[in-house]
């Protein structure tokens, strides 16, 4: 799996809300089994009022009453107890991603790196490699 970061300026970028950095998608590669090929959009780096980032995953908004709620599209499998911090590794490897690029800016290094086949190359994006042990995770719910 990749992490892709687009921010502001970049195309594919569908966002010039205040506060918001950058769009996030996961990029599922050959060896992802039935995710191969596939790509997860939503995701968001947000900067907090206080100092500090927030990522905010994919969700579904809706309304009851007036009132407008939102439904997690990504949530952790209740199956076992060392899936429920699933999210916050999720979270972990997305502001890495973002953090990576931005000190590569910093430095001035060139951090465009090509795209997997499936999405066309896009500048000023970063792309990563997942960590360890989260496309067996995203494929073992691609499986529920």
């Amino acid at each position: 799996m990749i992490i892709k970061v687009l921010r502001a300026g970049d195309e594919g970028f569908n966002s010039f809300t205040p506060g918001k950095l950058a769009d996030v998608e996961l990029h599922f590669e050959a060896s992802d089994g039935l995710l191969a090929g596939l790509r997860l959009i939503g995701f968001s780096v947000w900067e907090r009022r206080g100092g500090g980032l927030n990522v905010t995953f994919p969700a579904r908004s809706y309304a009851v009453n007036g009132e407008r709620r939102s439904f997690a599209l990504l949530r952790p499998s209740y199956s076992a107890p060392a899936n429920l911090q699933a999210s916050d590794r999720m979270r972990d490897a997305i502001l890495d991603a973002y953090r990576e690029l931005e000190a590569a800016d910093r430095a001035g290094v060139a951090a465009v790196m090509p795209a997997p086949a499936v999405a066309p190359r896009v500048v000023a994006s970063s792309v990563a490699p997942a960590p360890e042990g989260m496309s067996a995770i995203l494929a073992a719910a691609a499986r529920l």
